[in-house]
């Protein structure tokens, strides 16, 4: 298999685990901020980091068993036009929203961020609704509408969590 087609199999993969594992190495790093309330005694994280854990898991098992879903030849592959749609939503709008919410929750002044928070989150949640009502409305099955649930649904309460951890204090 050429290493471009490798590349390209794996790659929504790979994506899928790079923001649970930024935002762990990104609270390892900035463990001594004193504005993410990280403690020496449990449960060491506020209760917004512990539900954005596990809701986060929830919508990695998701993406993962939908990425396992699509692998598997007896299954309907993804056409490149929904792979586009797919990766302009994760770059366009995923990657902006944790590099500003990031910002925002180690900032002084977090209302700086929040308009450019809202317009990104407008934009992600129209990327993700044209990739679910476009493509996986007419297609998807039970199983599949599952998955695509616990990644989408997941990732939105995480992302609430950490929403209300940087905004409501």
């Amino acid at each position: 298999m050429p290493q471009e087609k490798l590349i390209r199999k794996y790659f929504s993969l790979v994506m899928l685990f790079t923001p649970a594992m930024l935002f762990g190495l990104l609270l390892f790093i900035y463990r001594n901020n004193a504005k993410l309330h990280i403690t020496n005694s449990f449960p060491f994280l506020p209760w917004q980091f512990l539900l954005i854990i596990t809701f986060g898991i929830l919508a990695t098992t998701g993406g993962v068993l939908d990425w396992r879903f699509h692998r598997n030849p007896l299954n309907m592959k993804i056409p490149k036009k929904e792979r586009d749609a797919e990766a302009v939503a994760l770059s366009l709008g995923g990657v902006p929203m944790f590099i500003l919410m990031w910002l925002a929750m180690i900032n002084s002044k977090p209302e700086v961020f929040l308009i450019p928070i809202i317009i990104v989150l407008i934009y992600t949640v129209v990327a993700i609704c044209y990739d679910e009502f476009v493509f996986h409305i007419k297609r998807c099955g039970k199983l599949e509408n599952f998955y695509h649930r616990l990644l989408v649904f997941g990732n939105a309460i995480a992302w609430l969590c950490w929403f209300h951890f940087i905004y409501y204090k």
